[in-house]
Order: C-alpha cells, then sequence, then structure tokens
C-alpha cells in the first residue's frame, strides 16, 4: 500500500464531518482502473478503506453477515473509516413494516457490534412499490434500536415511492430523528430536506466519458453542498418538499458514488476528497 493507516485520515481531520466513499469493493472493472494491477482480491478492502473516507455495504441488503466477518472488515480498515450498511431486504420487503421487529433486532444483534467504531449509519432501503403509509412506518421507526453495546445507532430511510414526497413523512421522520437519503437519481423521488442529525447522499449520475466521473464543475457543486450541509445549512439548488429550516449545528455528511457508471464512482470519489482538501499521500 502507499498509504499508511493514517495517511488519508490526518489530512481529514478538518473535514472530519464529511464522509466519501463508494458501494461495496469488489466489482471486477475496478481492477483495470482503480485497483492496482496484481493485487489480490482480499486486499481490495484494505486498499478501498484507504483511498476512500467510507463504504457502504451492499451485501447485507441480501443477507446479514457473520459476526467473524463484521470483525475481519473491521481489522482491515484504518482508523478513522466509517462503514454504512444496507439493511437485509427481509426488514424492509414486506407489505407490513411494523411486523419487521424480529428480522430487525436479529440483524442489529446478529454481529454488528464487532464493527466497533467503524459502524456507521444503517440504511434501511424500502422497495418502489412502498407507498407512504404513516401508521405503518411510525411503528417501524419505533422498532429500530437506538444504541448497541453503548454505542448510538444511525438510522436513514431509502424511500423510492413517489407517495413520500410530502410533508407528512417530513414530519414523521424529523420526529424519529431519522435521515432520509438524498437520491440523485432520475428514476426514484429525489428530496433534500434534512429530517435527521445528519445527511446521506447517494449519486447516481456518474458518465463513463469523465475520467472522474462527473465533471469539474458538478464535483465543485458537491462540494459546496457537502460543506453546506456539514455546516448546518441546507443547499438551496437542490430538490425539496418543503422550504428550508434555519440553520442548525455542524453535522455529520456521508456522500456515495453508486451505480449509473460504476467504474468510475472510485475515481469520483476520489475527486471529491480532493476538493474537500482530503488528499491520499
Amino acid at each position: 500500500m502507499n498509504a499508511t493507516s493514517s495517511d488519508l485520515f490526518e489530512r481529514a481531520t478538518a473535514h472530519a464531518a464529511i464522509r466519501v466513499g463508494i458501494g461495496g469493493w469488489t466489482y471486477a472493472p475496478w481492477r483495470d482502473n482503480f485497483y492496482p494491477a496484481g493485487l489480490v482480491q482480499r486486499r481490495e478492502l484494505e486498499y478501498a478503506s484507504r483511498h476512500v473516507t467510507s463504504i457502504e455495504i451492499n451485501g447485507t441488503y441480501y443477507g446479514a453477515q457473520k459476526p467473524a466477518t463484521y470483525a475481519k472488515w473491521r481489522s482491515e480498515t484504518p482508523e478513522g473509516f466509517v462503514f454504512s450498511l444496507k439493511a437485509p431486504r427481509f426488514c424492509t420487503d414486506r407489505r407490513v413494516l411494523a411486523d419487521a421487529g424480529k428480522s430487525v433486532d436479529a440483524f442489529v444483534h446478529g454481529g454488528l457490534a464487532e464493527l466497533g467504531d467503524r459502524l456507521g449509519p444503517i440504511n434501511w432501503q424500502l422497495t418502489p412499490a412502498k407507498a407512504f403509509d404513516p401508521d405503518d412506518l411510525a411503528a417501524f421507526l419505533d422498532r429500530l434500536p437506538r444504541e448497541l453495546d453503548g454505542r448510538p445507532l444511525h438510522h436513514v430511510l431509502e424511500v423510492r415511492h413517489a407517495s413520500f414526497r410530502c410533508a407528512g413523512y417530513l414530519a414523521l421522520a424529523r420526529a424519529h430523528r431519522v435521515a432520509t437519503v438524498f437520491t440523485d437519481s432520475p428514476k426514484y423521488p429525489s428530496f433534500a430536506d434534512v429530517t435527521g442529525d445528519f445527511v446521506y447522499a447517494r449519486l447516481m449520475r456518474s458518465e463513463s466519458a469523465n475520467t472522474d466521473g462527473y465533471t469539474a464543475g458538478a464535483l465543485e457543486a458537491w462540494a459546496a453542498r457537502a460543506r453546506a450541509w456539514a455546516a448546518g445549512a441546507e443547499p438551496a439548488d437542490l430538490p425539496r418538499i418543503d422550504e428550508p429550516g434555519p440553520a442548525g449545528g455542524a453535522r455529520g455528511v456521508f456522500i456515495y458514488f453508486i451505480s449509473a457508471a460504476k467504474e468510475r464512482n472510485p475515481a469520483a470519489a476520489m475527486a471529491l476528497l480532493s476538493r474537500l482538501g482530503v488528499h491520499q499521500r
């Protein structure tokens, strides 16, 4: 590795509230343009975690992992690095969310504690067919554990049905202090209203034609938005349901480059980190 465990993160101190990363780390085309030639697959997480400051684990959506696996992931990543995890579909792909209590507990208490301080937000991604039902959603949110082994848990909802674009949803999410994913995609509802104590954005517009996935201007715009979010403000140039509220205190920000031209997403994440003043040495 060209970077030690502290190279990237010592330089990130001024922007510790902003984390930028990718979805997963095992993707064959990254072996052509992100991972060095000859890097063995078992060291890909070690490498990726020293070039971005967070990774969203997608594999947990299809099934929870063993405690030993979570422990291994923690051991391969440097101090200061944070994972987010997509909760298993068995929790969210159901007609009645309120019935997910046992599945939620099985996931949260099934080994996540092994991640220790590498555990970041848990993304509860709803299906595109799941419409907003305030009573059902409220019952589901009530069942989300708020801490694990004395550490606070941070939950974020990814909603994919247009019915969530309403004031009723914002009020419910804010009452439960649950963040909402800002999904930058033409395919799913996209609104940047802040509903929790942190901001979580999944960006899905990378382009193969751009070496960095996005144009320089687009990356500069995302850097400005990230700084505004981290400072407690809300960017004025993103789609919203309601008017932005007054600026609050500093907050954490998680930005992931997901799907679209996936082969470009590591470059996009590193380019955004560079614009935020975080550089690998």
